[in-house]
């Protein structure tokens, strides 16, 4: 799950004192927002199951989090015994070496691999097969979109998810009759189309043998179609996360957001919360399907309370009352299969009109494949989103922008 905000980034402490009970054990939990109220609102739950663990948590912007985490590992030192990690860093920290193979004894971790969703524990398995991470929270991709916005510009659902170009002409017209830009970024609609639809054990970035595939179709028309948006004005050219970014929301500026079904929670508890009623989701363009975020609890080599910590990890994530407590939380979606049959699930929401969109995101976890993480995702990516800004910002051709990515990936990666 991608928990980020907008401004400095804030460190919050939570210690939880046990109740009754002196503790002997402390476990000190690394986490970013707002992971911190999940663990909040589990600690009453797991005090009465470890009335003498007490759990201190330390959270940092999501950036923050992973570059001290990073130190950590690196260094060894203000290691937690429990850390937080979002899909994104998980192939670069398992690459390092310092998380816990919970493969093995006697966590054996893969004994539980077919209570979850198909895709989490593939990305959190390393090629030797360590498996450095258990799945807390995913990230089925989604359109969230302004249902008023639509509606005033004559425009359907349908317009916007038949298919890619549909989606375009669907801003056009609601450009011309509203004044709304149909994204905030062009950068939205590539990150999307290139995590749609890729097979069992494909990379984002990289092939099997982790050479980059930047050039190859795929990127290409993620490229074609932001390349596009820019050139009809579709795009409000505002950087995700940014001040801008949750204006545009408040303002009804913007008339869509491809992301993570988390979003969702967070335009209304923070972001937008008084455009309760106004927006609706829906599955992305084309009938795609495409993970965007999840988080995952790992334990350092070199932490010194193991036992305990795994405990506290199965806790989080193997029991169904917890990872729903969390749904209902903070809107973090469940890996757990258990937890995605409660009732819950069929509820009307809300803040998006009394939609039962959580059967939608549902579904769409059930289509998005098990792909393969590398160490360099976070390399290929930042080279892509620069060759992406030289195509829509500069005019410079696609193919050729594609290329100088391709070059720079592969000249990082044999270093």
């Amino acid at each position: 799950m991608k928990f980020r905000f907008s401004g400095s980034a804030a460190a919050v402490l939570l210690s939880v004192a046990a109740v009754g009970a002196h503790a002997n054990t402390t476990l000190n939990v690394a986490v970013f927002p707002k992971l911190d109220q999940e663990i909040k609102d589990a600690l009453p739950a797991w005090k009465k199951l470890h009335p003498d663990v007490d759990v201190k948590v330390s959270s940092l912007q999501i950036a923050d989090h992973h570059n001290a985490m990073t130190t950590a590992l690196a260094t060894s030192s203000n290691l937690p015994d429990v850390m937080a990690v979002e899909v994104g860093f998980i192939g670069r920290f398992a690459a390092g070496g310092g998380l816990e193979d919970l493969s093995k004894a006697p966590y054996s971790a893969g004994q539980y691999k077919s209570q979850f969703i198909n895709y989490t524990f593939a990305q959190a398995t390393t090629q030797d097969g360590a498996i450095v991470g258990m799945p807390a929270d995913i990230g089925p991709g989604t359109l969230f979109y302004r249902k008023d916005i639509l509606d005033k510009a004559g425009v359907t659902e349908a317009d916007l998810t038949k298919s890619w170009d549909s989606y375009l002409a669907a801003g056009v017209k609601i450009k011309k009759a509203t004044g709304a830009y149909l994204m905030a970024s062009s950068r939205d609609i590539e990150d999307i189309y290139i995590r749609a639809d890729l097979k069992e054990g494909d990379g984002v970035y990289f092939d099997k043998a982790g050479n980059p595939i930047v050039t190859s179709p795929r990127f290409v028309k993620a490229f074609e179609l932001a390349k596009k948006a820019r050139e009809l004005g579709l795009d409000a050219k505002i950087t995700p996360w940014s001040n801008e970014w949750a204006e545009s929301f408040k303002r009804g500026t913007v008339a869509t957001q491809m992301m993570g079904a988390w979003l969702g929670g967070h335009l209304s508890s923070w972001i937008a919360p008084d455009t309760k009623g106004l927006w609706r989701a829906a599955n992305l363009p084309n009938n795609a399907y495409a993970s965007f975020g999840g988080t995952f609890w790992s334990i350092p080599v070199k932490a010194t309370q193991k036992p305990m910590s795994w405990e506290f990890i199965k806790f989080l994530t193997t029991r169904k009352e917890t990872q729903l407590a969390s749904f209902r939380s903070i809107d973090a979606f469940p890996s757990l299969l258990s937890a995605q049959t409660d009732s819950f699930f069929a509820e009307p929401v809300a803040f998006l009109g009394d939609e039962k969109a959580r059967l939608i995101w549902r579904d769409a976890a059930s289509h998005i494949p098990a792909i393969q993480r590398s160490k360099f995702d976070q390399v290929a990516e930042e080279a892509v989103h620069s060759a992406l800004d030289k195509v829509v910002d500069d005019g410079a051709d696609v193919h050729t922008a594609l290329q100088e990515a391709q070059d720079q990936i592969a000249h990082r990666v044999r270093r």
